[in-house]
């Protein structure tokens, strides 16, 4: 039987996060580097995978950021 919780929190692969973020592989792996980027899970293969609920949380800080400054 499938897990509930990861159909409600699914792992994003890096490419749909990068198409829905706009941005290219090298300015998220910036983000990742100055430990900006959404928080990330690092497959045993060495693909990364982001949760929706990481990605929400991340873009909404991000929201907050701006109205803050």
């Amino acid at each position: 039987m499938p897990n509930s919780s990861a159909k409600r929190d699914p792992l994003l692969t890096l490419a749909v996060v990068l198409e829905e973020l706009g941005v290219s592989r090298s300015t998220f792996d910036l983000w990742r580097e100055l430990g900006s980027a959404p928080e990330c899970i690092k497959l045993p293969n060495g693909q990364i995978r982001i949760r929706r609920s990481a990605l929400g949380s991340w873009l909404s800080a991000q929201v907050e950021n701006r109205r803050a400054s």
